[in-house]
């Protein structure tokens, strides 16, 4: 009879071996053992000693190259060979399974072949058997035998509960793919469970099958059949130690299946048979990390499933030392490297707590600060892990991993429950390099109930806009007078000497002006024109405050709610640090105010001496002294600006048109009506004389302590004292309320109206200082040929826009005629028929032509010299044409 060698793949009973072609693993064949039978496994319950009889010939050949002879074969039904196995250790089968009682001869095997060499060994196999017998060995032993074993699993919870940890001593019975195999599971000595289980952190392709719904057969993955083969040949049918983790959805035990050479999951990635997979990170724990070294390891030598793999990161960019310099939301960062260069990134593999999701929404702001309080203006070491594609309107922007103090960023976000981590794509390599440990750390998080994953929302907070408008910023600004170095962080930079400011501990936020000094305007879009160093001095201010924890003092407040003081970074007041920059001038009046006059003027004249900024090309024999007046600060009516008559104006020059000095004192703030002084040398001395009279009259008796003898009447001239200085000036009661007992009056002199409460007020003595003495010096004008906008936001831009560029200027107009304009109160209490048609000019700057140009006002029926301007703001999208031409409609 022929020998034929083959390798035995597994044992289906004691007497029955699958083999497989030494050469051809693919090409199988059943052996059944010449002359004798063994107990069965079946699924509704084993005979006695079944899997003891396997497993006897289990141990001894699985995984064996042995030699076989086919003595006979039954050609009934499925045809089958019987025969004899030579092992390479000499042993033979059946004779060695019979002399140990783990099988039984035939009752007809003296029939099955009738040959000499047959009957020779069928004759050594009844020797052995009755030895066996006389031994009670295997199968003739008097008692046990029987094994309990289960295929299902009733509470797969409890059983996770109970086995989770421990290394249980199975068998792989079959496998299913790579990741994927039927155990048995040795509970006891007694008592087995059969079950299906996943192998911990790893995906491998799946093998043809055939869907149970539809009964469509579905092709093998790439590699699939490769894998299969792969653990096929370490595990099937050997022992193998198996710990079990945790459950799938599907409740499939998901185990570490270890050999004695280590966990399968490992040789499975290194031969690039299979993909790591995020879902099991957090139960494996640090082992997790050795999983992601053999998949990277399969990658880099191009193996299997990563045979065309290309890596997208390229070559390590390597550690950059860097300083935060916003943070944008709580997952997103500006930073700013050694060389001034400012980039965007997002934190690798994490992600803001959703504003979509009602649960986590609220804890954004907490989030935001928690990042802003550990990372802005501190040095990093950033390292780049990917890059995050453009999508949704969004632009390409790097994913980075982001150390202070040895400490991951993203890591402690994670931990305290102010991010969750993003689950990547399988073949998304930008993550984080330790994404195993922030997976671990979103679970631990979501157990202690942290940050968004607590049950309990977090306290509101709200904060409340002193600057909305000016009564409110009256209301606050005393009680923050009261206070020294109220501790606050900027929320925004308007411009360099404006900002928008947080203060937590009053959840209060205002708009806040530095005192003392003027900065040059910066454009406030692209198309838009700065003043010089406008630009230089807001970049400036966003470099040293942006988000910075400051202090501030507050002094006094302006004409639209502005909050007036001095801002300290890091104990420097900010406003000395621009100046010795030279990117800003000092306001001596507001200095002086200030009491920081001395140190504001120092600084100045160091920016000079260095020439920096707006000094570069000084020269002291040749520049003016003079100061420029601030745009951001509001002169109150006792500045010393020097105040003339309405009536007063200058000598117009040779030709006709009708040109006169002014000063900018007010911009009413619902017409954009302006309100000027009219500037003669014979009404300057006028206006100061009458106010160092009327301030002098009202500080002594019997005027002092004088008041209205009955509630003001409107039309009234009185005495009033302006809430922002406490001086006395001249008003006129426009309206009065009795029932707060308060009056709202025009301060003639100056354009501005206020609510003025009954007891400050003052009967005005009308020979000393009535209209008869000095006419009221306020004249209401307006731009000749504007339209400006309706909506409140676009007004709101405009006004802020005359208030920055003309509060306190000196301009010149030119008078085109009178027009009435609604609301405007003039000065002299005459008609709104008094209000003049101008054209505004700084040095030879048009007024009218820039506030056109900058989209802040639309051409009206005589101004076609304008059209050129407002076409080209049209053209540009600025101000109310940035969603294009109103006019279409």
């Amino acid at each position: 009879m022929p020998i034929s060698q083959a390798k035995v793949k597994s044992v289906l009973s004691g007497d029955t071996l699958v083999l497989t072609s030494v050469n051809n693993p693919g090409q199988e064949r059943t052996l059944s053992l010449a002359f004798v039978s063994a107990p069965r496994l079946r699924r509704e319950g084993d005979e006695a000693f079944a899997f003891a009889s396997r497993d006897f010939l289990r141990r001894m050949v699985v995984g064996k190259v042995v030699q076989f002879t086919v003595v006979y074969n039954i050609p009934t039904g499925v045809k089958r060979d019987y025969g004899t196995v030579v092992l390479q250790t000499g042993e033979t089968l059946p004779e060695a399974a019979v002399s140990e009682g783990w099988v039984k001869l035939r009752n007809d095997a003296g029939r099955k072949d009738d040959s000499e060499e047959s009957k020779s060994t069928l004759e050594k196999l009844e020797l052995e058997e009755a030895r066996a017998k006389a031994n009670s060995k295997g199968l003739w032993a008097s008692e046990g035998g029987t094994i309990d074993t289960t295929y299902d699993i009733p509470d797969p919870k409890k059983f996770v509960e109970q086995w989770k940890g421990k290394a249980l001593e199975s068998i792989v019975e079959r496998v299913l793919s790579g990741d994927r195999m039927f155990a048995r599971l040795f509970l006891s000595p007694t008592k087995h469970l059969q079950t299906l289980i996943l192998v911990a952190g790893i995906r491998a392709p799946t093998t043809k099958r055939t869907n149970t719904s539809d009964g469509k057969e579905q092709p093998a993955e790439p590699f699939g059949v490769e894998a299969l083969q792969f653990v096929e040949t370490r595990l099937l049918q050997r022992n193998v130690k198996v710990e079990v983790l945790g459950l799938s959805p599907q409740n499939q035990l998901i185990c570490i299946v270890k050999h004695p050479n280590g966990s399968i999951a490992e040789f499975v990635l290194k031969a690039g048979l299979a993909r790591c997979t995020d879902h099991h990170s957090t139960l494996l724990g640090g082992d997790m990390t050795t999983l992601r070294q053999a998949e990277k390891q399969a990658k880099d030598d191009k193996l299997g499933i990563f045979k065309g793999h290309v890596d997208t990161k390229g070559a390590a960019a390597g550690v950059v030392e860097a300083t935060v310099s916003r943070v944008q939301t709580a997952d997103t960062i500006y930073f700013r490297n050694k060389a001034g260069v400012e980039t965007r990134a997002s934190l690798s593999s994490i992600r803001q707590p959703k504003p979509t999701d009602p649960k986590q929404a609220p804890f954004q702001a907490d989030a935001k600060e928690f990042l802003r309080k550990r990372l802005i203006g501190k040095h990093v070491r950033i390292t780049v892990d990917g890059k995050k594609a453009a999508a949704d309107g969004y632009e390409e922007r790097e994913v980075v991993t982001v150390n202070i103090n040895d400490k991951n960023v993203a890591l402690l976000l994670v931990e305290a429950g102010y991010a969750s981590v993003i689950r990547h794509r399988r073949d998304d390599d930008d993550r984080s390099p330790f994404y195993d440990d922030l997976l671990a750390a979103e679970e631990t998080a979501q157990k202690d109930e942290k940050g968004m994953w607590s049950s309990k929302p977090p306290s509101a907070k709200t904060y409340q806009d002193y600057s909305e408008n000016l009564q409110k910023a009256k209301i606050q600004l005393s009680v923050l007078q009261r206070q020294k170095r109220v501790p606050a962080n900027v929320d925004f930079v308007k411009s360099g000497s404006r900002f928008t400011v947080l203060i937590p501990r009053e959840n209060g936020k205002l708009t806040f002006v530095l005192s003392g000094i003027r900065a040059p305007r910066s454009a406030r879009n692209p198309s838009e024109k700065a003043e010089p160093f406008g630009q230089e001095a807001h970049d400036f201010a966003n470099r040293r405050c942006m988000q910075r924890d400051v202090e501030i003092d507050v002094e006094n407040i302006d004409k639209v709610g502005g909050f007036i003081g001095t801002l300290y970074i890091n104990r420097e007041n900010f406003a000395k640090l621009l100046l010795e920059e030279g990117l800003a001038t000092v306001h001596a009046y507001s200095a002086e105010q200030s009491g920081k006059a001395t140190e504001l003027f120092a600084a100045e004249q160091k920016a000079k001496d260095a020439r920096k900024g707006m000094w570069h090309d000084f020269d002291p024999d040749t520049t003016s002294s003079a100061a420029d007046e601030p745009a951001d600060q509001t002169a109150p009516p006792s500045s010393s600006v020097a105040a003339t008559a309405a009536s007063g104006t200058s000598a117009s020059p040779a030709n006709q048109d009708d040109y006169r000095d002014a000063r900018v004192t007010h911009v009413d703030p619902v017409t954009c009506t302006l309100k000027v002084q009219l500037i003669s040398a014979s009404t300057t001395t006028a206006l100061d004389t009458l106010e160092k009279a009327f301030r002098a009259f009202h500080l002594s008796p019997p005027a002092s302590s004088s008041s209205l003898s009955g509630p003001p009447k409107t039309g009234e001239l009185v005495s009033a004292r302006f809430s922002v200085d406490d001086e006395w000036y001249r008003a006129r009661v426009r309206r009065n309320d009795r029932e707060s007992r308060r009056a709202d009056v025009l301060f003639v002199d100056y354009g501005n109206t206020e609510l003025v409460p009954w007891d400050r007020l003052r009967p005005l003595t009308p020979d000393k200082f009535g209209p008869q003495t000095l006419p009221p010096q306020s004249v209401d004008v307006v731009l000749d040929g504007l339209r400006w906008p309706t909506r409140g936001e676009y007004l709101a831009d405009s006004i802020r826009f005359l208030e920055d560029r003309l509060g306190g200027r000196e301009v010149v107009i030119r008078v085109h005629g009178k027009t009435t304009a609604d609301g405007a109160g003039g000065g002299s209490g005459s008609s709104s028929n008094n209000v003049l048609r101008v054209t505004m000019f700084e040095g030879e700057v048009d007024i009218n032509e820039e506030v056109v140009g900058e989209g802040l006002a639309m051409v009206a029926a005589g101004g076609e010299g304008l059209k050129e301007k407002e076409e080209e703001a049209r053209r540009e999208r600025r101000g109310v044409w940035e969603y294009g031409d109103l006019t279409e409609d």
